[in-house]
């Protein structure tokens, strides 16, 4: 059975990229803006702002040294962001234009590793890689104070609340929180408790108190009117970030009573809050299936009331500040992209398997994010269900997952299962009923997973958990690691591709082997059936892809192109044309019955492991090593629209230029003819001006009325022209009409005037002796014409 598609009896031409899913997040630090709607990050050499509504990168800021981004912060009023690069320059930017107002030298001899605002949004503090602190007045454009003191790399710096107290604090790696009051220029204090690097320095509303956290697991309260510690409490964990919550009742966290209450995000990879007098934990995050996220950082925008968190991973996930509940989820890097497949019964959303163990779903309107948890390996490779809410994934961890989606977009494991003793590397679904799924892996077997009747029920619920999946057949097929599987449009036979250079066809489900493809050179890394015909398609790291009949299991086709591993292949168009993805980064497009490539689409920078095409054969989605996913729109009947059009009314410009000639319009007519972009129609225009009586007035007349545009036009034209014999009068009479009547500062304003003539020159030198040539050569004969002494002619005799 075959889904209708889109454009039947029409090949595919060309592929137009519709929507690119990138990075926009590779570490470092995240910020919230005061009003929660705008999300800051570093991504290499830029900083994105994300919108958080949408998921979308409104801006992406890079300076021009194009050099990484060390460090950023964004003043307490919204208005002012600097970055720091490793090239030690400073840019303050107006974000919302994306330009910079400002660039100067940091004067640190290393890298800025960090930087903070003070509450009024006047004085910068920036920490370097060379000890020193240095801050910066913002508004007046000069530096005011320089301290040192600090051993390695000042790697956390911070102005107390008060703008009244003038005072500064920093940490290096020295795990010491150092105090500095900017109107003595001095070290006020030296606080040390912590045994390793301090993380991270936030304050209580009245500013009093300091709360530092560090990687030896602790969280030190300090009281700043005496500078002493007056809390140490043990969190068991290496915290990489802590923040105060305000000082009022929130019961979802705990927090019951006023007092000092704290919030550590650390490697166990759950929030958790504490009380600071007691020293007890209050809150502990729910944790999640699958192996423990080690959290990296975590800030909070008290006024949006949102608290953000970013995992090991650099997924960024949204909090109610209050109560902890998830909002939003964006995934900033997904590393190398292994599989991608569309999702839901329009296409609506795509799933993405990257270097984790945890899938990503994407909203294709919207951009939302969904992080699914369930293996504790990375997942290799996905499939989906015919109806688009039930999909596959297999994994590394050697288990296998159904997920579904609900009518909401929601997703949620339903079913788990496991056999399997080696990594699961491929996995394939049913095509006419949600029955059974394959799977191939690395201990040289398949299994054949039937579907339970309880995930097929419409009143199925995944309350009660995943459902536990049974292997009902088991075969081993073939001597090395299992690449691919492919089920048959009928589900009655089920491919396999191998590393050990082979396809085998098996009949279902007994796994009973039916033949072996055997003549590609190296392994195979994909196999496909036809949707239409008995054909099965191979995708092999030779380089190459080949057809194979399955009644007699011969090689139909080669299709040679591709200057690496093919890793994919998929049939469009009903069956006549195929998409290939390889190592070399490429899409190709392939016409079955001419064995031509139609169209390569470059668009990725590394290996494309993931290829998919929707059910209505309109888009493609390919993933790639480059991190980048791709989401690719058939263009072929628009650009052929456009092209009719265009011939369309060329034939009618081609018509109104013949009727110009016709009534002796040239100037028009040459207008039209250089609007047409054609040297050659702009060539028979002057053609037919020069065969006018009066050619050498009207050819001045009409060329000095032309716009300034359209004269350079004509230059570009005359260089054409002059590198034939044939063309050149027509080509030196429009340059002899330019030469004589414009001026020479006119002449020389012309765009490309000096190319122009670079390239005529020659030529017209070529011409010249020519006609020197021909000249000499007339004088000759001329001359022999004159100097002959022809006997005269006899006289006829008269008529008697």
């Amino acid at each position: 059975m075959v889904e209708p598609v889109a454009g039947v009896g029409r090949f595919k031409a060309n592929y137009a990229v519709e929507r690119k899913i990138e990075p926009f997040y590779k570490g470092g630090k995240v910020q919230l803006d005061q009003t929660g709607q705008h999300l800051f990050c570093v991504c290499g050499t830029r900083v994105n702002i994300l919108d958080v509504a949408s998921g979308a990168v409104l801006r992406s800021l890079e300076q021009e040294d194009q050099e990484d981004i060390t460090a950023f912060d964004l003043s307490p009023d919204d208005e002012v962001l600097v970055t720091a690069s490793r090239a030690l320059l400073l840019a303050q930017w107006a974000w919302r234009e994306g330009s910079i107002t400002r660039l100067w030298k940091a004067i640190h001899t290393a890298p800025v590793a960090a930087m903070a605002f003070d509450p009024t949004s006047t004085l910068l503090a920036t920490g370097g890689c060379d000890g020193a602190v240095r801050v910066w007045d913002v508004v007046r454009h000069y530096g005011t104070h320089h301290f040192r003191g600090s051993s390695g790399v000042v790697h956390l710096v911070a102005f107390h609340p008060d703008p009244a107290r003038l005072l500064l604090f920093s940490s290096a790696v020295d795990a010491t929180v150092r105090m500095w009051s900017l109107q003595d220029q001095s070290c006020l204090a030296t606080m040390t408790a912590h045994y390793s690097a301090v993380t991270s320095l936030t304050f209580s509303a009245d500013g009093h108190s300091m709360l530092s956290s560090g990687r030896d697991k602790i969280c030190v309260v300090w009281d700043l009117r005496t500078h002493q510690a007056t809390k140490t409490v043990p969190v068991f964990e290496s915290v990489e970030a802590a923040v105060l919550l305000p000082e009022e009742p929130a019961p979802e966290l705990g927090v019951k009573s006023k007092g000092l209450h704290f919030l550590t995000a650390g490697d166990q990879g759950l929030l958790r809050v504490w009380e600071a007098a007691s020293g007890q934990c209050v809150y502990t995050q729910r944790q999640l299936p699958g192996p423990k996220q080690e959290l990296t950082r975590c800030a909070l925008a008290p006024s949006a009331g949102l608290l953000v968190s970013v995992t090991a991973d650099h997924n960024l996930l949204l909090y109610e500040a209050r109560s902890l509940q998830l909002r939003k989820q964006f995934a900033g890097y997904s590393e190398e992209v292994l599989d991608v497949r569309f999702l839901g019964p329009e296409d609506s959303h795509i799933v993405v398997a990257s270097n984790s163990p945890s899938l990503k779903v994407f909203e294709l309107q919207t951009m939302a994010c969904q992080i699914l948890h369930g293996h504790t390996d990375i997942v290799l490779a996905l499939d989906v269900f015919r109806k688009g809410r039930l999909f596959a994934s297999c994994a590394k961890d050697q288990s296998i997952c159904i997920w579904r989606m609900n009518k909401a977009g929601k997703v949620a494991c339903v079913a788990q299962g496991s056999g399997h003793t080696h990594s699961v590397g491929t996995i394939c679904c049913s095509r006419l009923k949600e029955t059974f799924l394959v799977t191939g892996s690395q201990d040289c077997t398949v299994k054949l997973w039937p579907i339970p009747e309880a995930l097929l029920s419409k009143g199925a619920s995944s309350d009660g958990g995943p459902v536990l999946l049974q292997a009902q057949a088991t075969q081993r097929c073939h001597d090395k690691d299992i690449n691919s599987v492919a089920i048959a449009p009928n589900d009655k036979l089920l491919a396999t591709g191998s590393q050990d250079r082979t396809a085998k066809l098996w009949a279902l489900p007994q796994c009973r082997l039916l033949g072996v493809f055997s003549g590609h050179r190296r392994g195979l890394w994909c196999v496909q059936f036809s949707p239409m015909d008995q054909v099965l398609a191979t995708a092999s790291a030779d380089g190459t892809v080949k057809l194979w009949a399955l009644q007699d299991f011969s090689c139909l086709k080669t299709f040679e192109g591709h200057d690496a591993s093919v890793l994919k292949v998929v049939f469009v168009s009903r069956g006549t044309q195929l998409l290939s993805s390889g190592s070399d980064g490429l899409v190709k497009l392939w016409t079955i019955k001419s064995n031509e490539c139609v169209k390569t689409l470059d668009a990725h920078e590394d290996k494309v492991w993931g290829l998919h095409c929707s059910r209505l054969d309109d888009r493609a989605l390919t993933g790639a090593s480059d991190s980048c996913v791709i989401l690719w729109k058939d263009v072929t009947e628009e650009e052929q629209a456009e092209e009719q059009a265009k011939r369309e009314e060329e034939v009618v410009k081609q018509q109104e230029l013949d009727n110009l000639l016709h009534e002796r319009r040239y100037l028009r007519a040459l207008g039209l003819a250089i609007s047409l972009d054609r040297p050659h129609t702009v060539l028979t225009v002057i053609q037919a001006i020069r065969r006018d009586p009066e050619a050498c007035e009207k050819l001045g007349a009409t060329v000095l009325q032309l716009r300034r545009d359209q004269k350079e036009a004509l230059l570009r034209f005359c260089v054409t022209w002059n590198t034939n014999s044939r063309h050149c009068h027509e080509a030196q009479a429009v340059l002899g009409v330019l030469l004589r009547h414009e001026a020479p500062e006119e002449l020389l304003a012309y765009q490309g005037l000096q190319a122009s003539l670079e390239a005529l020159l020659p030529y017209t030198e070529r011409h010249f002796q020519r006609l020197s040539r021909t000249l000499q050569a007339a004088t000759f004969l001329d001359f022999l014409w004159h100097n002959m002494k022809l006997p005269p002619l006899p006289v006829a005799p008269s008529a008697l």
